[in-house]
């Protein structure tokens, strides 16, 4: 069965990507935001990145075109109705993941549909039983920048029909043009259980005056060939969604490997974000 239809909750940056994504590949795409006005400035991120993506030839003006049109912004969760495929890309909070899920399988009206999470820590079990069809949920973890970025993780729970699986891979490999790889669910998969514990390693380095921040980024980017610095990575992630991930960590493992360094959570409590709020190990303004 083919996914033609695609709903995505959250407009922001990652589920903004995954929109554009979609919408650029030929299917057609309703993005569910909370207010007009955060649908509205999904809206504009969006033609701002085609626009650049035109600018830079990686898409034509028909491209462009076609792929606006394939893209509808509303703040009704009742239009995802028909969708085939609903992938969720909120805040990760397990709490509002399941009431988001609890109100997306009473609305979704095929039972072939796919029910998504773009979760980077949660495990998948934890909100596919707020549905009444756990083996029709599953994680596809997209990359952030996702319009750059060729991986998605599909995780699938113990009771995900195998169906579910096959064709959501299909889906990211056959259409949207992306690598995946599978995942057992157990909290962070596999990317984020091997990056956040040098991440978060990173941030005790500096808590500690190990070295300066600069030093730290420079180091990982010039002797181990990373693209960005560890510091930058978790500004540019979000310095919340990696204190909600060691969170998910600790409750899952158990392990002081994942625990959160306190920097991190008072960063957090103070606004900190990283480049979504304008500063975090860095300034941005």
């Amino acid at each position: 069965m083919s996914i033609d239809k695609v709903g995505i909750v959250g407009g922001g940056q990652m589920g903004g990507g995954i929109a554009e994504v979609c919408a650029k590949a030929g299917v057609g795409v309703i993005v569910v935001e909370m207010t007009d006005e955060l649908a509205a400035k999904s809206r504009v991120g969006i033609e701002k990145s085609v626009a650049k993506a035109l600018e830079r030839g990686k898409i034509d003006e028909a491209g462009r075109d076609a792929a606006l049109a394939n893209l509808t912004f509303t703040t009704d969760l009742g239009s995802f109705a028909d969708r085939d495929l609903v992938i969720e890309a909120v805040v990760e909070d397990l709490d509002v993941k399941r009431e988001l899920f609890q109100q997306i399988d009473e609305i979704v009206d095929s039972p072939d549909a796919i029910l998504a999470s773009n979760t980077s820590s949660i495990p998948i079990t934890q909100i596919a039983t707020a549905t009444s069809r756990p083996e029709s949920v599953i994680g596809m973890h997209f990359f952030n920048p996702a319009t750059v970025m060729p991986l998605v993780e599909v995780i699938s729970t113990v009771v995900t029909d195998e169906a579910v699986a096959t064709r959501a891979a299909d889906f990211a490999t056959d259409v949207l043009g992306k690598t995946v790889v599978h995942a057992k669910d157990r909290a962070g998969f596999i990317v984020n259980k091997l990056l956040c514990p040098y991440i978060f390693e990173a941030v005790r380095m500096y808590e500690e005056g190990f070295a300066t921040r600069e030093d730290i980024d420079a180091a990982m980017v010039n002797g181990v060939g990373y693209p960005m610095g560890p510091l930058t990575l978790s500004d540019l992630i979000g310095n919340d969604t990696m204190l909600a991930v060691a969170d998910a960590f600790m409750e899952e493992y158990q392990d002081p490997r994942y625990a959160a360094p306190p920097l991190l959570r008072r960063m957090v409590e103070a606004g900190l974000l990283g480049r979504k709020s304008g500063r975090g190990f860095y300034d941005y303004k």
